[in-house]
């Protein structure tokens, strides 16, 4: 099993701005076949060094999580993302 996490900090960090980021990446959720699982979290910390929104998907192989990174849908959604985001971080590990 892949894990591909996601962190973003978003330019504008209202509560109406995150929300809406968040219901577009909730969004990939069934539009790509080989997307095992998703999970959107927001943070409720609001620490100095806090991200604001935590995306975790799973995948069954490394295939599969490139062909989720070429698909239509998720290039809309990176695209939405990386308009409003200032920073992403990303780690992805094998279990």
């Amino acid at each position: 099993m892949i894990t591909h996490v996601v962190l973003f900090k978003l330019k504008d960090r209202s509560p109406e701005n995150i929300d809406k980021a968040k219901k577009v990446l909730e969004g990939l959720s069934g539009m790509v076949p080989v997307l095992r699982h998703l999970e959107v979290g927001v943070d409720i910390i609001k620490s100095e060094r806090s991200y604001d929104i935590a995306l975790t998907t799973k995948f069954d192989s490394l295939e599969d999580l490139e062909e989720y990174q070429n698909h239509p849908f998720h290039l809309e959604v990176a695209g939405y993302m990386a308009g409003v985001r200032e920073a992403a971080i990303a780690v992805d590990y094998e279990s």
